[in-house]
């Protein structure tokens, strides 16, 4: 552990901005918890929410927020291990106390329990630290973790991997998205599992019920008219989350295909990436942050260059594009699905269930060059009503993981 943060702290040295944030906000955070914390909150017994970033917080959030309208009362403590879940959420209004994760050493967690005095902790899919959750297991304090995933090359499930299976049985109970974790984990003696689901299905349904309108978007895509005066058809597509490799494929399409028009949100909005993407489309875009009613007509690609609108972009288009599928993998399809939408994306989608599930319902597809974009585009475009009710019913399905959770881990613990 001290060697990893060694060069979590070197990287931070020679520049490396989340490296930096990660290493001081981690090794600060527990001075913080003793110095604000304890003399705001002293005695009082919180709940623990613990995640490791943004996507898991949004797992996190509709468990949350229904704990806050059901017991107001009570008193909540969230932490997250990486810089860019605690910069974006360190001011989140439905909790108590925003803290990083104190550096996950043994004599660490012993001091945040101390000072916390949590009266249970709830860990989100992936995160599995063995100091805080022996700690936990000895102190008796009841632990869950919820929206959990396994697979069987998970290192639980390897023959080396004896030491981090025990980390298994710290939990009071996992609750498990699918049956085939709940029969992997039963294979290796975890016995009190249960199958609750995903509650981003949850989070992605509250989000599109509270969509904002968008006045600039909504006349981007609205009815055009052609050089001879009649209404011009066309259809949108959605890009969301994008990096260079998705911007090069939706720029050929759009440049080849005069009947769609496009809003680009990329996953960075730093100038470097933005000069980049000039490049790429040669320059034949409306910047959001210079658009107004008029100029936008003038322009089949609307490129977002604001944070935190993306949720709300997707219910304008036809077809959505989710970004990252060429890299470290797709970012979030139920966003975009809950709209009634297909959705499209690159081949590294394997671990990612939702994704699957959307592939297999006939409401997504994978694509791996330009090739299969423009097959898969023409098709998604031409047939985007009756694929787009297959991705809404997916979602429809999966909504319910957040009261079965809530009702199990609060029924007894009032």
């Amino acid at each position: 552990m001290r060697l990893i943060y060694f060069f979590i702290w070197l990287a931070g040295v020679f520049g490396h901005r989340k490296a930096k944030l990660l290493y001081r906000g981690q090794r600060e955070a527990l001075q913080k918890l003793k110095a604000e914390y304890s003399g705001r909150l002293q005695g009082t017994h919180p709940i623990w929410i613990h995640v490791a970033s943004v996507g898991e917080f949004e797992q996190a959030r509709p468990i949350i927020e229904h704990l806050r309208s059901q017991r107001p009362d009570a008193h909540i403590l969230l932490t997250f291990y990486s810089p860019s879940g605690y910069e974006l959420r360190k001011n989140y209004a439905q909790v108590d106390y925003v803290s990083y994760l104190p550096i996950p050493t043994y004599a660490n967690a012993r001091q945040l329990l101390d000072t916390v005095e949590p009266s249970m902790a709830i860990f989100v899919k992936y995160e599995f630290w063995p100091a805080y959750l022996k700690n936990l297991r000895k102190r008796h304090i009841p632990t869950y973790s919820i929206s959990a995933i396994f697979r069987r090359g998970q290192l639980f499930f390897l023959p080396w991997g004896g030491h981090h299976r025990q980390l298994l049985h710290c939990f009071t109970r996992i609750y498990v998205q699918d049956e085939a974790s709940k029969s992997l984990l039963e294979r290796f003696g975890i016995k009190d599992v249960r199958i609750a689901g995903d509650t981003r299905f949850d989070r992605v349904s509250q989000v599109a019920a509270q969509a904002k309108e968008l006045p600039v978007v909504e006349n981007f895509v609205s009815p055009r008219t052609s050089l001879d005066g009649l209404p011009a058809p066309h259809r949108v597509i959605i890009a969301g989350s994008t990096w260079p490799e998705d911007e090069e494929l939706l720029a050929r399409y759009v440049d080849t295909h005069p009947d769609v028009l496009l809003v680009l949100v990329p996953h960075e909005i730093h100038e470097a990436h933005l000069r980049r993407i000039f490049h790429i489309f040669h320059g034949r875009y409306v910047r959001f942050s210079e658009a107004d009613r008029h100029n936008v007509l003038h322009v089949r690609t609307l490129l977002i260059d604001t944070i935190g609108m993306l949720s709300s972009i997707y219910r304008y288009g036809d077809v959505a594009y989710i970004g990252g599928g060429f890299g470290a993998g797709i970012h979030n399809t139920l966003e975009a699905a809950v709209y009634g939408m297909p959705v499209l994306f690159g081949p590294k989608y394997t671990h990612f269930r939702e994704a699957i599930g959307l592939i297999d319902a006939g409401a997504a597809y994978s694509i791996t060059d330009y090739a299969t974009f423009e097959a898969r585009m023409d098709e998604a475009l031409a047939n985007h009503e009756n694929i787009g009710k297959k991705a809404g019913e997916f979602v429809r399905q999966g909504v319910g993981a957040t009261d079965y959770i809530y009702k199990e881990l609060f029924k007894h613990n009032k």
